[in-house]
């Protein structure tokens, strides 16, 4: 039985999810909890541990103040427990924070895509990573805050986690058992293999999308069966017969992709699944996953180049018009003119180490439009 010891940061409503489904792994594995509220930290970390227990799973689990925004601290941490794994699922900023504001100004806001929050994304992974290179340590690091564009962007500056998690795999088993039903077979002798950006990961399940850069196969019994199967038919199903709930609870489907994931890492099993930014790629790619982490695992028609390709212009969909050699994000004058109209914040480029100061401005925009409404 494995035993391994993991350090786990950012137990809000996501981070949350995802500890209790990795709680539930196989094997003796020692957890250790980080975050900056304790008496939350330790009252969630042992709804965790309780129902793993429950379960009959048998974890170690304890908790630890943890403030990444102090780097050194934070390497200090990470030196003394000497973790297998990190999971990063902290973030300055929710992802439906937009929802407290008057429905017309969210709906405008989140028109916008995710690109012009990264900003509240990145801050937090950028320092995490500067920590395990300070503490020396050799460890694999999962981060679950938009990973597809975080994790190219750090890979630029050698800081990129392992990989993320989430996304596209969210969507891979309902494609699955639409392609199953529609093909009438078995789900368990179908796979899928999916390379998109999260723009188009995310809206496939909710409306209907054109002309957008994907590449979708099928396999049944191993064989590819792909140019028999119409993906417009395969796709619809996500919207009507397979339809599931998102928001907040939908954080469950990431949880369950993240727990795949860490599996392959924590007990070697060489499972093919979906990640985004795996070795610092942009967008989502299928990949391998076993104890040495993941290599990215293409159809035989798909070149690499082809497929970060492809999750490039996904990027631009979500306001990411490229990503710089130094890892300075550009963002789209589409999406960041609305930001500019309505918080009147304006960043057309950001260099990694500003991260800060631009997640700093938005928060301030964001509040000052958010207490004009709340007063």
């Amino acid at each position: 039985m494995s035993s391994k010891r993991i350090l786990f940061i950012g137990l809000g409503d996501l981070g949350s999810h995802i500890l209790d489904v990795l709680v539930r792994t196989p094997g003796q594995h020692t957890f250790l909890v980080g975050g900056r509220h304790p008496g939350y930290l330790q009252q969630r970390a042992n709804l965790s541990l309780f129902a793993a227990v429950q379960l009959g799973y048998m974890p170690d689990v304890t908790c630890v103040r943890l403030d990444l925004e102090q780097v050194e601290q934070t390497a200090a941490t990470i030196a003394a427990f000497q973790p297998d794994v990190i999971v990063c699922a902290a973030t300055l900023q929710k992802k439906d924070a937009f929802r407290d504001l008057p429905l017309s100004l969210a709906e405008r806001l989140l028109s916008a895509q995710l690109g012009p929050r990264l900003p509240w994304h990145l801050a937090l992974t950028y320092k995490l990573m500067q920590a395990v290179k300070l503490s020396g340590q050799k460890v694999q690091v999962l981060n679950a805050i938009y990973p597809d564009v975080v994790n190219p962007i750090l890979a630029r500056a050698g800081l990129a986690p392992t990989t993320g998690i989430g996304d596209l795999a969210n969507n891979v088993p309902a494609l699955r058992h639409a392609a199953a039903t529609i093909c009438n077979v078995s789900r368990d002798r179908v796979d899928v293999r999916l390379i998109m950006a999260r723009y188009v990961s995310y809206w496939m399940s909710r409306i209907p999308l054109k002309n957008v850069p994907f590449s979708f196969s099928v396999f049944i019994d191993g064989i590819d069966q792909t140019s028999t199967i119409d993906p417009e038919r395969v796709f619809q199903c996500l919207s009507s017969t397979l339809k599931r709930m998102g928001g907040s609870i939908g954080n469950i489907m990431t949880a369950a992709s993240a727990g795949v994931v860490f599996d392959g890492i924590i007990n070697d099993t060489g499972t093919i699944t979906h990640a985004p930014g795996p070795g610092g790629l942009p967008g989502g790619y299928p990949v391998r996953v076993d104890a040495q982490g993941v290599t990215v695992v293409l159809p035989e028609k798909i070149s690499l180049q082809s497929a970060i390709h492809i999750n490039e212009a996904g990027l631009a969909l979500d306001g990411i018009e490229r990503i710089e050699a130094d890892g300075t994000a550009v963002f789209t004058e589409q999406a960041m003119s609305i930001f500019r109209e309505i918080l009147g914040y304006d960043c057309r480029r950001m260099p990694l180490g500003e991260v800060d100061d631009w997640a700093k401005e938005l928060q301030s925009r964001y509040q000052m439009l958010l207490d004009n409404y709340q007063s």
